[in-house]
C-alpha cells in the first residue's frame, strides 16, 4: 500500500479509500444494492489486511446503518489510532425543518449522532456533503471550528460544490482564523472530468487533498458498454442520472480503457485508476467495493504508471458535460 499526506495536514492516508456507502440497510436507503452487516465486515476486513487505512462514510448512508456497521468492524478488526474516519454532514435524517443542512443546530447535532453509532470519541475528516443555500456560510465554518476545537473531528473537508462557493468558505475561515477545509470530495473520472476546470486548479493552489468520488463511474469504465449484469447497474438511478444521458459520448473514452487495459493485460480498474491517480491533487479515490474482488483490483492499480501518451490517448475523445452533483 502507498500512503500520502492529506491535503496540508501531516496526517496520512492510504491511496485508496474504502468508501462506505455500500454498507447498511436497503430498506432504510434509496440503494437496493447495499450490503447488509453480515456480507459488510469481511470487506473491511480485507480492506484493513491490505493496508487501506481511510474509510468514507456518511450520516445519511441508509441513514446511520452505515456508521455504525464501520464503526462496529474498526472497533473489532483496527487499532483506532490507525484508521482515518471520515463521515458526512448535510442530508436528510429525519422529516421536519431541520433534519437536513449545515446549521450550527445541525452539524452540533449530527456530530454527536454520528460520533455515538461510530462508537469513537472523534473523527479523522468531517465533511460537509454539499453547499447549504439556506445557511450563511459564516455560521457553518463557525459551527465546524466549534466542532474541532472541542476535539470531536481533527480536521475537516468538504465535497460537491462550485469551486467559487469552497474559495468563499476558505476565504471566510482564514479571515476569521477559524478550522480550514483541507479536503475536497468531488466527482471526478474519465468519463466525468468537468471538475478540472476550476476545482482542481484552486485545490492545487490552496493545497487541498482531492478524493474523488464515483472514480469507476459506478463501474462503467470497468466493463462492456452493453453490460448491465450488475444489481446497481439494474436500480442505481443516481448513477444513471448521472451518465445516461452522455453514453454516446463517454463510450468512445470507454472503450480506449478496454483497448489500454488488454494491450497492458490489467484490469480495466486499472487503467481508469492509474488515470486518476496521476491527477494532482488527488490524494485517494473513493472506492465503493462491495466484493473483495473490487478491493484486489484497486489496490492493484497502484502499480500501474501511465505513460503521458497514454493520459493524452485516453482523454481525447472527452467532450464537456453538463455539471452533475452540484445543488
Amino acid at each position: 500500500m502507498e500512503y500520502a499526506r492529506l491535503g496540508p495536514t501531516g496526517m496520512k492516508v492510504s491511496r485508496i479509500c474504502l468508501g462506505c456507502m455500500g454498507f447498511g440497510d436497503a430498506e432504510r436507503w434509496i440503494h437496493k444494492w447495499v450490503l447488509n452487516e453480515e456480507n459488510s465486515r469481511p470487506i473491511i476486513k480485507k480492506a484493513l489486511e491490505m493496508g487501506i487505512n481511510f474509510f468514507d462514510t456518511a450520516n445519511v448512508y441508509s441513514i446511520g446503518k452505515s456508521e455504525e456497521i464501520v464503526g462496529r468492524a474498526l472497533k473489532d478488526f483496527a487499532n483506532r489510532d490507525e484508521v482515518v474516519i471520515a463521515t458526512k454532514v448535510h442530508g436528510k435524517m429525519f422529516d421536519g425543518p431541520n433534519g437536513s443542512g449545515l446549521s450550527r443546530k445541525a452539524i452540533l447535532s449530527e456530530i454527536d449522532k454520528s460520533l455515538k453509532r461510530l462508537e469513537t470519541d472523534y473523527v479523522d475528516l468531517y465533511i460537509i456533503h454539499r453547499w447549504d443555500y439556506d445557511t450563511p456560510i459564516e455560521e457553518t465554518m463557525e459551527a465546524l471550528n466549534d466542532v474541532v476545537r472541542a476535539g470531536k473531528a481533527r480536521y475537516i473537508g468538504a465535497s460537491a460544490m462550485f469551486a467559487w462557493q469552497f474559495q468563499k468558505a476558505l476565504h471566510v475561515a482564514e479571515q476569521h482564523g477559524w478550522t480550514r477545509f483541507v479536503s475536497m470530495q468531488d466527482h471526478l473520472n474519465l468519463i466525468y472530468r468537468e471538475e478540472e476546470r476550476e476545482m482542481l486548479p484552486l485545490c492545487r493552489a490552496e493545497q487541498i487533498g482531492v478524493t474523488p468520488y464515483s472514480p469507476l463511474a459506478s463501474g462503467r469504465l470497468t466493463r462492456d458498454w452493453s453490460s448491465e449484469s450488475s444489481l446497481r447497474a439494474e436500480t442505481d438511478q443516481i448513477a444513471k442520472g448521472k451518465y445516461d444521458a452522455t453514453a454516446e459520448t463517454d463510450r468512445q473514452v470507454v472503450e480506449r480503457v478496454a483497448e489500454l487495459a488488454q494491450k497492458r493485460g490489467v484490469p480495466r480498474v486499472h487503467i481508469a485508476l492509474a488515470w486518476l491517480l496521476q491527477k494532482e491533487p488527488v490524494t485517494a479515490p473513493i472506492i465503493g467495493a462491495t466484493k473483495i474482488s473490487h478491493l484486489e483490483d484497486a489496490v492493484g492499480a497502484l502499480t500501474v504508471k501511465l505513460a503521458q501518451e497514454e493520459v493524452a490517448y485516453l482523454e481525447e475523445p472527452y467532450v464537456p458535460h453538463r455539471i452533475i452533483g452540484h445543488q
